[in-house]
C-alpha cells in the first residue's frame, strides 16, 4: 500500500469511526481520464447523508454489499436504491444516503474520459443511474466478481486500474475540435464565448453543441456555468462572505447572479453553504 492511500485511510479513521475511505490516485497511463480510485466501507450501523454540488465527475460505482440511496436534485423515495451504477453530469445536486452496510469501490472519469471508456454517447448517461449491466455488460459483471474477491483495497485498486487500461486500449479516439473545446472552457473558469470557440473551430453553436452531447452529456453553456460554479465555490472557502467580490472574480453579471446559479447546482444560497462549511 503506498504511502498516500495509508494516510488518506488514518484520516478518515481518526475523523469518523463510522466508515473508511481510501483514495488513490491512478497511473500515469490514465492522466486525464480517471481522476481518483476511492473504495468505501461502513463499518458501524447508522444513517449517513451527503449532498454532491453539480461537479465534472462522472463516477463508476461497483458495489459489494448495500445499495445507496440517491436522489437528484431531490431526497431519494424508497425506489432510489442503486448498488453498482455509472452516473452521467448532472447540472444540480445529489443526495446520497446509506445505511451503515455499504462496501464499493468508485473509479471517478473526467467528462472526456468517461466518453472513451463507456464508448456511448455520454447523453445517455446525463441526469440518470445506469445499472452496471446496462453500461458495462457482462465485463462489469465479471468485474465486480473480481472485485468483490479481492483481499484489500491495493488488490482492487490494481484490478480496476487494469480493467479501464485494457477497456481503453480498444476505444475509439475523441473529436480532436471537441477536447480542444472543452479544455479552453476549463482553463478560462468558464468564461469564453460559445460563438467564439465555435468559430475558431468552423463549426456553427449548435453543431458544437450537439458534439458536446455526445461527447460529455451536456452543452457548451451548461459547461461553462458548473465550471464557473465550482470556481466561485473554491473561491469561497478563502473569501469568506465577499460575495459580490467572487462573484466579479468568476465572470457573473452580479452577485444575484451568482445566488441563482448557487441555488440551482448546489441547492443553497452561498450564505446557507457557507454556513454548513
Amino acid at each position: 500500500m503506498s504511502d498516500e492511500t495509508e494516510r488518506h485511510r488514518q484520516d478518515n479513521r481518526s475523523s469518523a469511526l463510522h466508515f473508511e475511505m481510501v483514495r488513490r490516485k491512478p497511473t500515469a497511463l490514465l492522466a486525464g481520464i480517471v481522476t481518483d480510485i476511492c473504495g468505501y466501507r461502513e463499518i458501524w450501523p447508522g444513517h449517513f447523508r451527503i449532498v454532491e454540488y453539480a461537479s465534472l465527475t462522472v463516477p463508476l460505482v461497483i458495489s459489494f454489499a448495500e445499495a445507496f440511496a440517491i436522489g437528484l436534485g431531490r431526497d431519494p423515495g424508497d425506489n432510489d436504491r442503486f448498488a453498482s451504477f455509472a452516473a452521467g453530469l448532472y447540472a444540480g445536486p445529489v443526495v446520497i444516503e446509506s445505511f451503515g452496510g455499504a462496501c464499493c469501490v468508485q473509479v471517478n472519469f473526467t467528462p472526456l474520459g468517461a466518453r472513451q471508456f463507456f464508448g456511448l454517447p455520454m447523453s445517455e448517461l446525463k441526469d440518470r443511474m445506469v445499472g452496471l449491466d446496462d453500461a458495462l455488460g457482462f465485463e462489469g459483471i465479471a468485474l465486480r466478481e473480481r472485485l468483490g474477491e479481492a483481499q484489500d483495497w491495493d488488490a482492487r485498486f490494481a484490478i480496476a486500474e487494469g480493467f479501464v487500461t485494457s477497456r481503453l486500449a480498444e476505444a475509439n479516439p475523441l473529436s480532436p475540435e471537441v477536447a480542444w473545446a472543452y479544455r479552453k472552457v476549463i482553463a478560462s473558469g468558464g468564461r469564453n464565448r460559445i460563438s467564439a470557440l465555435a468559430e475558431e473551430i468552423g463549426w456553427s453553436r449548435k453543431h458544437l453543441a450537439a458534439k458536446f452531447s455526445d461527447a460529455i452529456g451536456i452543452g457548451p453553456k451548461t459547461l461553462s456555468r458548473i465550471v464557473r460554479f465550482n470556481h466561485a465555490l473554491s473561491l469561497s472557502k478563502r473569501q469568506e462572505d465577499d460575495w459580490a467580490g467572487i462573484a466579479a472574480d468568476c465572470g457573473y453579471a452580479d452577485q444575484a447572479h451568482l445566488v441563482r446559479e448557487f441555488r440551482q447546482f448546489a441547492g443553497e444560497t452561498p450564505t446557507a453553504l457557507a454556513a454548513l462549511a
